[in-house]
């Protein structure tokens, strides 16, 4: 059975389903949904859109509504294709241009080459047809089509669009430079994307960037996905285990990233970056002993390594060894003398030694190095208090204040300025 025949049966299946009404719906974008809703603010933005288009590039002889109702449907079709397909295609177009799109509507993000036809219609679902010019067969590779299952008007609330399928325009038999297709000829819409992809002759690395790429946009599930497509090509890939792991700690997948750093360590033991995120979660869920043997590991193939030297500091203070984290603290900053956290950190635990003045040495320190470390002021803040210094104490609190409210951090101003109005009650310090 060949992949036509199988999304052929799909798209069977999926007709059916549509008539009783029975269509997947997955709000996330990026990820596959038979049924896309639009409605609210993000349909009055696309009204608002489609009347400037009218009003600026309506012919004469076509009524303004026209021109409304065919420029919303269009919108309506490309923004139900980038919910579903995200960041793997580039952006719904929203310049205000006359001349028309270039019979392009998206292409693939990592290869302009490869265009995508939207095509939107309302109607009965046995007698629908959308239709494509021989142009726009020859700039794309696909065919999308959505079925809008209102009439579309200006008094519309709510658009509930399904995304009736897709078809590779190297299929499409065009009469008359024009093409028609119904909803029985198209594929099964799950399948678009990895259609989409069989384009793209990407290697591991390459995958991991993307993946890299949502990472830093925060779309951790995505990143995942790429890094699992990454490990389809090379099995044996540390990077990608490593930064897969980052991917599903950021979800909340603990374990699942102690297994991945795990991976990326039986591939490469002496990756000590690995070695230590691995102690990192292994400490957040408790297991401070092997979280200190992954520290110390990390240590032994790098013995420059400030960080794992930090992290084991920590560690040690929580045991209890107040004296072994200050040694792990100062080996960090002997490494890295601009180690603010190093200089934070050793500065907490020579205060529960009862060292005031060397932790405000240290806090003080850290505030040298990163002026805007909202944690170190109000620390010093209360070893300043410790030690008799009111005012100082007062004036430490009130700058981490004024840190945490620019970063947005309103539980933590608010507590600090309770803590102020109370010293300035009792003390009468301005």
């Amino acid at each position: 059975m060949d992949w036509i025949t199988i999304f052929k049966a799909q798209q069977t299946d999926f007709i059916a389903r549509i008539k009783s009404g029975d269509l997947l719906h997955c709000e996330k974008e990026g990820q596959h949904s038979e049924l896309t809703v639009i409605s609210g603010e993000r349909l009055k933005q696309l009204r608002d859109f489609c009347w400037d288009m009218a009003e600026k590039y309506r012919r004469t002889s076509t009524p303004i509504r026209d021109v409304f109702v065919n420029n919303l449907k269009g919108k309506l079709g490309e923004e139900v294709v980038k919910s579903r397909l995200g960041d793997f295609v580039t952006e719904v177009d929203y310049e205000k241009y006359s001349g028309g799109d270039g019979k392009v509507d998206f292409t693939l993000t990592s290869d302009s080459s490869i265009g995508i036809q939207v095509k939107a219609r309302n109607g009965n679902l046995d007698t629908i047809k959308w239709s494509i010019s021989q142009e726009e067969i020859d700039k794309n590779a696909v065919l999308v089509c959505i079925l809008i299952q209102e009439e579309v008007s200006e008094a519309q609330s709510e658009y509930n669009l399904i995304l009736a399928g897709f078809l590779p325009t190297n299929i499409i038999k065009s009469r008359r430079f024009k093409a028609f297709v119904g909803i029985e000829e198209l594929f099964y819409p799950g399948a678009l994307r990895g259609y989409l992809q069989s384009f793209i002759s990407f290697d591991a690395d390459e995958y991991i960037k993307l993946g890299d790429e949502c990472r830093e946009k925060e779309d951790y599930e995505e990143a995942v996905s790429y890094y699992n497509q990454a490990l389809q090509i090379q099995v044996n890939n540390e990077l990608a285990y490593l930064n897969r792991g980052l991917a599903r700690y950021e979800l909340g997948d603990k374990q699942g990233a102690i297994d991945d750093f795990t991976q990326a360590i039986n591939i490469d033991p002496n990756y000590n970056y690995a070695y230590c995120c691995r102690g990192d979660v292994r400490s957040e869920l408790g297991d401070k002993q092997g979280a200190i043997d992954d520290f110390t590991q990390a240590i032994n193939i790098n013995p420059n390594y400030a960080r794992a030297y930090c992290y084991r500091g920590n560690i040690r203070s929580e045991l209890g060894d107040k004296h072994g984290a200050i040694d792990d603290f100062t080996q960090a900053i002997n490494i890295d003398a601009d180690y603010a956290n190093a200089y934070f950190f050793r500065g907490n635990v020579r205060s529960e030694l009862g060292d005031k003045q060397g932790a405000i040495d240290d806090y003080t320190q850290a505030i040298n190095i990163d002026a805007d470390y909202a944690d170190a002021y109000y620390n010093r803040g209360n070893a300043c208090f410790n030690l008799g210094d009111k005012q100082g104490a007062i004036n430490d609190y009130k700058k981490a204040a004024e840190i945490y409210i620019q970063k947005g951090n309103e539980t933590y101003y608010q507590a600090v300025m309770e803590q102020i109005e109370i010293l300035q009650r009792e003390f009468g310090i301005s």
